[in-house]
């Protein structure tokens, strides 16, 4: 079995296929249906389980950095919105990396190892004396040393660095496993970002319960040496797919295409606007992915407009000057996505309250199953989980046939409306949340305990409720910022689709903090010392009000938007 180097798909450089050869028409070469199934599953594996180590960790690290290393509530939440902020924020490096350099395989086992170097230390701090928080077994350790801080961070971090490497990079080398020109392979990519999602899904539920449980009941040092096997054995299966893998080698700097682009638009600005497009240059590579021109935002078609004696024969153009008509739509494709990104962030926003303020509430309501068994606060973020988990099967088996059939269209329904839908859940999520937190607050006031007897699942419609938004609007934008970006961003693709959800975490702690110095000055605070004291139901109104405005906008936005077109080349279809 050799490896074969094909013209990319924009025609540059190269792509590697470990399989039989080309055929004569320079296609992917065909193999089974099965076969690309039984890559990505390999590939699924390792998200598994670094979704498991993520969630265990972020579930309970405030826990941790409060019980174990005995940070005062204000310093370690400092300290978990720093560890946040990193992790979110690394994948826009990792990709780049990997897009321009490293290519994707390499950038995930080396990103792979350091997450597993990381998950080693954490275990180490829990058995080694030297590196454990008092050094020594000591009931009265309030302090713990520097070498156990330094060791723990350090750990910490690491799995940031390797979050970077590994979230862009192995969700876009699984969709890179299937041929967009071959019509099944199409069909099995839709499929396969649900099922990415189910994987997800599966690794926050373990994490914020039976990994939560570990935690509580036989130490955090079990619990690391479970995720550190875990995250070995999935790496060392991811390796053993190699054969299976189609490879996209790195094309350097995805983004000077771009500038390309931009410069040459800018240097034509005051030439007339041809009134056919017979004067727009494109490339006559047989090979290449195609883009078809498009008609807006037509101020950068002049990029790849001739002018006299500007192309000579058996001599390329400068870049710099003319560029092609696909890499003019590129462009377009990554001007087209900002505003999406940023209509996507008050969707982030309401997916962040189920991580914060619900667990907070679930704190303070009757978890108690039976007589003696106590269900974690962060435990109840499950249900959200399930729900998504539900939706996105049903989705995938039932619902998108029927839409096929119904609208006659391979997707069903398209992309950014699936994203759509998604937003009105959780503007309803939202009503919902209002709705409960009124009731509780009721509640408290009548009872004036500590722990209420109004049952925590209460909370149950809300987080289903955002489950469900969750399998159409989350989903959506994984497949959109894979699929409607340059094929040489689409690990980065993958890390806009990541850095929505982490900037809304900080768009979401800064709302907080504006509206509890407004509506502080107009009587007291919608954030109060503690719940009871709070209005977290006016501030659910308030994010659904936000959300249903934004939801208009992002319709404005979408009604007319332009998806990539590309010129399918014909592959026999596999039956």
């Amino acid at each position: 079995m050799a490896l074969e180097v094909v013209q990319n798909d924009n025609g540059e450089g190269a792509k590697w296929v470990c399989d039989s050869s080309l055929d004569h028409k320079g296609r992917l070469p065909l193999r089974s249906f099965t076969g690309t199934w039984k890559a990505s599953f390999f590939i699924i594996a390792i998200e598994l389980s670094e979704r498991l180590s993520y969630f265990s960790m972020a579930a309970n690290l405030i826990s941790y950095l409060t019980k174990v290393m005995h940070q005062d509530l204000t310093t370690a939440a400092k300290n978990v919105n720093c560890w946040s902020g990193v992790t979110t924020s690394m994948p826009l490096l990792g990709a780049f990396i990997a897009d321009a350099y490293a290519g994707r395989y390499l950038m995930i086992m080396v990103s792979s190892s350091v997450y597993i170097a990381g998950l080693m230390i954490l275990t180490m701090t829990q058995f080694i004396p030297p590196l454990k928080p008092c050094g020594v077994e000591d009931a009265n350790c309030v302090h713990p040393t520097s070498i156990h801080k330094f060791a723990f961070f350090t750990a910490m971090y690491c799995l940031s660095l390797g979050t970077g490497g590994i979230k862009p990079s192995l969700e876009s080398f699984g969709a890179d496993q299937f041929d967009d020109d071959d019509p099944d392979e199409r069909k099995g990519k839709m499929s396969y970002f649900n099922w990415w999602n189910a994987a997800m899904c599966g690794g926050l539920v373990l994490g914020v319960t039976i990994m939560a449980y570990v935690q509580d009941n036989f130490g955090w040092g079990t619990a690391d040496l479970i995720l550190t096997v875990a995250m070995l054995l999935t790496t060392i299966i991811f390796y053993l797919g190699k054969p299976f893998y189609r490879y996209r080698m790195p094309q350097g700097s995805p983004l000077t295409p771009v500038v390309q682009v931009l410069v040459a638009a800018v240097r034509k600005r005051k030439l007339p606007y041809p009134s056919s497009q017979d004067s727009f240059y494109e490339s006559a590579n047989p090979q290449a992915r195609i883009l078809s021109h498009t008609s807006r935002l037509k101020f950068l078609d002049k990029a790849c407009l001739v002018v006299e004696n500007e192309i000579s024969e058996g001599k390329k153009p400068s870049p710099w000057k003319l560029t092609t008509v696909t890499k003019v739509e590129e462009t377009k494709l990554i001007v087209n996505a900002i505003p999406i990104w940023f209509a996507s962030l008050l969707f982030g926003v309401c997916v962040a309250q189920g991580g914060t303020f619900y667990v907070k509430q679930s704190g303070t309501l009757n978890r108690k199953i039976g007589n003696s068994f106590v269900i974690p606060p962060a435990s109840i973020h499950a249900i959200s989980a399930f729900a998504m988990l539900f939706f996105v099967v049903c989705y995938d088996k039932i619902l998108t046939p029927i839409l096929r059939k119904v609208t006659g269209k391979e997707r069903g329904i398209p992309i950014l409306r699936r994203v759509g839908i998604g937003m009105i859940f959780s503007i309803i999520g939202m009503v919902v949340a209002a709705l409960v937190e009124k009731r509780r607050l009721t509640v408290a006031e009548k009872e004036q305990t500590r722990v209420l007897s109004m049952s925590v699942f209460w909370l149950t419609p809300q987080y289903f409720i955002q489950g469900i938004g969750d399998a159409f609007t989350l989903v959506g934008l994984q497949e959109y910022f894979y699929e409607q970006v340059p094929d040489s961003m689409r690990s980065i693709g993958i890390a806009l689709y990541s850095s929505v959800l982490g900037v809304a975490n900080f768009y979401s702690s800064f709302l907080i903090v504006v509206v509890g110095r407004v509506t502080g000055k107009f009587g007291s605070s919608w954030f109060g010392k503690d719940l009871n004291s709070s209005r977290l139901d006016k501030f659910y109104w308030l994010l659904a009000a936000m959300n249903g405005l934004n939801l208009g906008v992002y319709f404005l936005l979408t009604r007319k938007y332009s998806y990539k077109n590309v010129q399918r080349k014909v592959v026999v279809s596999r039956k």
